[in-house]
């Protein structure tokens, strides 16, 4: 079982790796898929998307690559709202006991979501731009952002998925950014919102440490591996694929 768990994990990060996709789209419907808890596969999901996003913030932090004021703006929408789909979460469970149910039918409508925004953002990057939105200022913007912070931090709470994916979209199209500063704001936002979302799940059983240890073993060496032959290898036409397990994969859960 470790040994399966950490080539899975080797599989996913060498996927991340080389298309830039999110690994809880890949991950966490796998999981479920092999039998693990809709609920604990996606607490543990979150655990381990905080580790392995905290050594991407700490690279993009060093090259000045964050947005801070965007960040906060959308933490400031995300990070309440992800607090509020779990907690409705844990109440629908006390109360009728569905919260599984809840958990994967929510999973297969996201990723079917997801699935088109990866579409979107690597087919559709360059339409998408310019437009009128990208040419008002941020603090014009500020409460469209925490909105989009909101709407998309409950369903991070909920399913684990779409920390990069769907914030990414919204980046493409309402704000000008360049490509590096776009990603480290992504991943520097996404980090704090999957830490707070995973801290919430611990607190609540739905963590399995020896699964997020054999998760890490893979994906680590995976990611790296990945990383290093996407400079090489056309990755356009390997993200629309894997668009396309990722829709099946929703499709499956719904």
């Amino acid at each position: 079982m470790s040994i399966g768990i950490a080539l899975m994990g080797l599989l996913v990060g060498f996927l991340v790796g080389m298309t830039g996709v999110g690994g809880a789209a890949l991950l966490t419907p796998v999981l479920i898929l092999i039998g693990v808890n809709p609920s604990i596969a996606v607490g543990t999901d979150l655990v381990y998307n905080s580790i392995t996003k905290l050594f991407g913030v700490v690279q993009h932090w060093r090259q000045k690559t964050v947005n801070v004021q965007m960040v906060k703006y959308l933490a400031m929408g995300s990070i309440p709202s992800a607090v509020i789909a779990i907690a409705a979460l844990h109440f629908f469970e006390a109360s009728y006991h569905n919260q599984e149910q809840i958990i994967r039918h929510a999973l297969g409508y996201v990723l079917v979501f997801v699935s088109i925004a990866i579409i979107i953002k690597t087919f559709m990057e360059k339409r998408l731009r310019p437009n009128r939105w990208q040419t008002k200022l941020l603090s014009e913007k500020k409460g469209l952002t925490i909105l989009i912070g909101c709407v998309f931090g409950f369903i991070v709470g909920l399913t684990s998925l779409g920390s990069g994916s769907l914030f990414a979209v919204a980046m493409i199209y309402l704000y000008k950014m360049k490509t590096s500063e776009m990603v480290g704001t992504d991943i520097s936002h996404a980090f704090l919102l999957v830490t707070v979302a995973g801290m919430l799940h611990i607190g609540y059983g739905n963590v399995n440490y020896m699964l997020v240890g054999n998760l890490l073993m893979g994906s680590i060496p995976g990611v790296l591996i990945g990383s290093t032959i996407s400079a090489k290898v056309p990755t356009r036409p390997l993200r629309a694929v894997v668009a396309v397990l990722i829709f099946v994969s929703g499709l499956k859960l719904i």
